[in-house]
């Protein structure tokens, strides 16, 4: 595994290094084709990793040729790249691509997005014939790694983002949005990301409203709203359910007055105002808690703080599982393996065993009690399980150190073993 994520690489790098679908499929092949390995390849917003198996034996690829392949790929100096790039290989690389899935390599520990991308990249790998029985064991064993951290651990609970606060938020207040109206004033990033949220609960009507009537038309437009001019602000606010408010204005644009005198008296039912603004857009004072419910960025940051320092109990509880799996896929691994050649090797000692017991015995004939003769067939089992016990042992430190390929090579000569 060889990669960079939000750690090693600033973002302006990073999307430099990103992958879109079109650019990783092809990329996947090459890397596949040029030198013979298992791919696959995960490209987020926060890490671009690639992945390479070679089960039959060591391989000829290292951060160097990676560092030239993504800046070959990407157009960016191989200069810039070989810095910000980690490598693990054999039990480390597995155990990095486990914590990966499961969240606790994440820039937010429990995050549930990465999993869903890990997947999908290994998906496409294995689509494309890029994958093969090792990073196909690899990649199907780290999803359920992911899965069991997070049945067994509290690490996924509650929202850590700023945008899906709110929405659960909003989801505390209404329990159906079909009949809702949403309000989005302002054009700022987190009052997008915050909509994004909000149309997953299918709102009946999406209102627009901005300084500028061309801003409120395209975010209307990328939306399925509807914009509603800036002098309207107060008609609009009637007839909204829901108020994100984002304009970065350097004063309040809803002081209590105005809204307690000219919108609240025409409005019927709750109303919920997210006002994500800094400076703050809406008086605090309006908040009543019952008619209007108003949560500033300090209140969702709150509480996405709070969701995170929970979040931290739970994380050496999963590195013990990540830990467990990643013995249990190593193990698993060596016995697929490294057992063919194990069963050769013991087959033929057992051949050649009962070859030199049977003429022994044989020229022993009446020379010997049935005592002796077990005796004797007991001392050469013990001798041959004693021989091959080395061979077995470095067999799996090899494996374990990432130089199992070539040990396997070397003890497939030194016995004379087939394929």
């Amino acid at each position: 595994m060889i990669g960079c994520n939000f750690r090693t690489a600033p973002v302006e790098l990073r999307e430099r290094l990103a992958f879109d679908d079109a650019k990783r499929t092809k990329a996947v092949t090459e890397l596949a084709a040029r030198y013979g390995v298992e791919t696959v390849l995960i490209s987020t917003c926060n890490r671009v990793e690639l992945y390479v198996a070679r089960p039959g034996g060591e391989l000829a690829f290292n951060a160097g040729l990676a560092a030239e392949f993504l800046a070959e790929v990407h157009g960016v100096p191989v200069e810039a790249v070989s810095p910000l790039l980690y490598e693990h290989s054999a039990a480390l690389s597995v155990r990095h691509l486990f914590r990966v899935a499961a969240s606790l390599d994440s820039l937010i520990v429990g995050e549930g997005q990465i999993v869903g991308q890990v997947k999908q990249a290994f998906q496409d790998a294995l689509q494309l014939g890029a994958t093969g029985p090792l990073l196909n064991a690899a990649f199907q064993h780290a999803l359920r790694v992911a899965g069991r951290v997070r049945t067994e651990t509290g690490i996924s609970k509650g929202h850590v983002s700023v945008s899906s606060v709110a929405v659960d938020y909003v989801k505390q207040v209404f329990d159906h949005f079909t009949d809702k109206t949403v309000l989005i004033i302002g054009a700022g990033k987190m009052g997008r990301l915050t909509l994004k949220h909000l149309q997953a609960l299918n709102p009946g009507r999406i209102l627009v409203t901005n300084r500028s009537p061309q801003k409120a038309v395209e975010v209307a437009a990328g939306c399925g709203g509807t914009a509603v001019p800036w002098d309207d602000l107060d008609h609009a606010l009637i007839a909204a359910d829901i108020v994100i408010s984002t304009t970065g204005a350097p004063e309040p644009i809803m002081p209590r007055a105005r809204y307690v005198d000219r919108v609240l008296p025409k409005r019927v039912g709750t109303q919920v105002i997210l006002d994500i603004a800094v400076p703050r857009d809406f008086d605090p004072a309006i908040h009543d808690g019952d008619r209007v419910c108003l949560f500033n960025i300090d209140d969702l940051v709150r509480v996405r703080e709070q969701t995170i320092a929970k979040r931290q109990r739970f994380v050496q509880p999963a590195e013990v599982i990540v830990e467990q799996e990643v013995k249990k896929f190593v193990e698993d691994w060596n016995r697929r393996r490294n057992g063919p050649v194990i069963g050769q090797m013991t087959a033929g000692a057992d051949k050649m065993r009962s070859e030199i017991v049977t003429s022994l015995l044989t020229k022993l004939n009446g020379k010997l009690t049935p005592g002796d003769k077990d005796y004797i067939e007991g001392a050469f089992r013990l001798f041959q399980n004693k021989l091959l016990h080395g061979p077995k042992a470095a067999l799996e430190e090899a494996s374990r150190q990432g130089h199992g390929g070539a040990m396997l090579e070397a003890v497939k000569k030194l016995f004379w073993l087939k394929e």
